[in-house]
Formats: C-alpha cells, sequence, structure tokens
C-alpha cells in the first residue's frame, strides 16, 4: 500500500482471481490483525494498573480499538495503518523490553521506545520518497507515549496484581501463607477484613501478590494514606520482588500505628506508578471475644 502511493487505482477486473481477492480484502484483512493487536494490548495494560491510575490510556486504545472496526477509519489512508502500526510496536516494546532486561525504570522505558522505533524507522529509510507516511504517524504516536509515561498515566507492564487485602494478620509456612481475618461469609466482594475492626495492640496487614516474569527482580512499595479529608500519605514500604513464580510474588506490609477512618494501600513501582490499590474503613474497638477465619494462600 505504502509502495502505491500517488499510482492510480487498480482495475479489479482486469486481474486474475486471486489477485483480485488480494487487492478487495487485503484493507479488511490489515485492519482485523490491527484489531486482534490492540485487542491485545488493552488487556496486557488493563491488567498491570489500576483503572484509577491508567484510565486516560486504556481510554485511547479503546476509543481506537473501536475506531479501527469503522469503515470510515478504515479508509483514512496509510497514515492512519502506520500510526495504528506504530502503536503496536511501541505497545510490544515497552512490554518485553523490560521483562527481557528484568528490571523497570526510565531508562528502560526509553530503551523500550527506542527497540519499538527502529523497525519503522528501517522501512522509512528505504523508502525514502514516501518516507514521511510513515515519520509523521509514528512520531505523534511516540510523542503520545513519552507524554503519558512521564504524566505517570502509562501502567507498569509488565507487572501486575492479581490480587491484594487486609487482614489482621499473615503467617509465613514453609510452602504457603496464612491469612487471618473476620469478613463475614456473604461479604464476597471484599479480600479480608476491608471492614477493620481494631482492637488494642492489632497490627494491619496488606497482602498481595505481584506477577512478574522469570528473572524480574526489581523494588516496589506499599504507600499508606488516609483520607483527612484529602488523601495524606502516612507510611511507604519498600519490599523487593522478585519473579518467576506461577501465581505470582507474594509480599505484605503491616501497619502499628494508626486512627479511625478512611485508608487506602497503594502499590507501586520504585518511581511511583501504581499497579494497584485497596481501600479498607477501620475503627477503632474496645478489647473482646472475635471469631477468625483463616485462609491459604
Amino acid at each position: 500500500m505504502l509502495l502505491e502511493q500517488g499510482q492510480p487505482p487498480r482495475d479489479l477486473a482486469t486481474l486474475r482471481a486471486l489477485p483480485r481477492l488480494y487487492y478487495a480484502y487485503r484493507n479488511a484483512l490489515l485492519h482485523f490483525l490491527l484489531g486482534a493487536l490492540l485487542s491485545l494490548y488493552a488487556i496486557f495494560f488493563f491488567k498491570s494498573s489500576s483503572l484509577f491510575a491508567s484510565f486516560g490510556f486504556l481510554a485511547v486504545l479503546v476509543t481506537l480499538l473501536i475506531a479501527n472496526e469503522w469503515e470510515r477509519f478504515r479508509k483514512l489512508g496509510v497514515p492512519f495503518k502506520f500510526a495504528l502500526l506504530s502503536l503496536c510496536w511501541l505497545a510490544f516494546a515497552a512490554y518485553v523490553v523490560p521483562t527481557l532486561v528484568g528490571s523497570m525504570g526510565t531508562a528502560v522505558f526509553l530503551m523500550s521506545m527506542l527497540v519499538g522505533c527502529l523497525p519503522l524507522a528501517i522501512t522509512a529509510s528505504r523508502v525514502k520518497p514516501v518516507m514521511r507516511l510513515i515519520l509523521t504517524p509514528l512520531g505523534t504516536v511516540l510523542l503520545g507515549f513519552l507524554t503519558l509515561y512521564f504524566f505517570r498515566v502509562i501502567p507498569p507492564v509488565p507487572l501486575s496484581i492479581p490480587f491484594i487485602g487486609v487482614y489482621h494478620g499473615v503467617e509465613r509456612t514453609q510452602d504457603t501463607i496464612l491469612l487471618t481475618h473476620e469478613r463475614p461469609w456473604w461479604r464476597v466482594w471484599h479480600n479480608g477484613d476491608q471492614d477493620f475492626v481494631a482492637q488494642p495492640g492489632d497490627r494491619i496487614y496488606v497482602y498481595f501478590r505481584v506477577f512478574s516474569p522469570t528473572n524480574f527482580a526489581d523494588q516496589i512499595q506499599l504507600r499508606w494514606y488516609r483520607r483527612t479529608p484529602a488523601w495524606t500519605l502516612q507510611d511507604t514500604i519498600p519490599i523487593r520482588i522478585t519473579g518467576g513464580r506461577e501465581a505470582g510474588f507474594r509480599g505484605y506490609g503491616f501497619k502499628t500505628n494508626y486512627e479511625d477512618g478512611r485508608w487506602k494501600v497503594q502499590v507501586e513501582t520504585a518511581d511511583g506508578r501504581e499497579i494497584g490499590r485497596v481501600y479498607f474503613d477501620l475503627l477503632k474497638a474496645p478489647a473482646g471475644p472475635r471469631n477468625f477465619d483463616i485462609e491459604v494462600d
């Protein structure tokens, strides 16, 4: 399609059966494949962050995914197709490069953007008469990625949190984690004690699992906030994680000094990019009898 720019349209009636099918359906096939890739990256990025932190980026992906299905957008021409292809290349690199390097950070992200640009930049260098049809969309998408990254909107792939909850106790055995809570059986939408009743001497535990690839090793942080009425940072706990476990790296942090009120705990990368969060309400109560349940993870 790129090399045919500026040429008159082909007369399909003069072509043989297979070439005629190719020229008749290649545009639809191309957008079908681009849509499949966009769907895949939308899932990857959705699983790698809290929706609160990455709503803008995910909204862009979903909007492009929908627009890709409309005939009006499919007819926008080669630059629009290269914009979608650039997005797919950069999203692929943003996911794969940190996985191969085994860590995250600004330098790794910039490296991933460079890697993602290379295939299209090399292609553009070989078709100089129409290279602007590649480089202009690529540059626009790259600028968008960099802007969203420095505003901390892009999810921190390849990390994701499949589980996070609040508990009265977390005990590590040889192969399992014992989670103590007093959540009623019917409150199935809570993970642990998200209505936390604290008696004297209680600790508040936040337990989580972070999925990360094999050979991945980095530091995350558990940040505790209390609403007063704005969210105010109360504590930060650094935790070193390693990847490779199928169900995710299991970790936890706890707090012993606290006040009544609405709380949230965010799990973030070392440079402050949110991976997940949990909310809970805390109420102090006098000592009294309690019935705890124990979950095994």
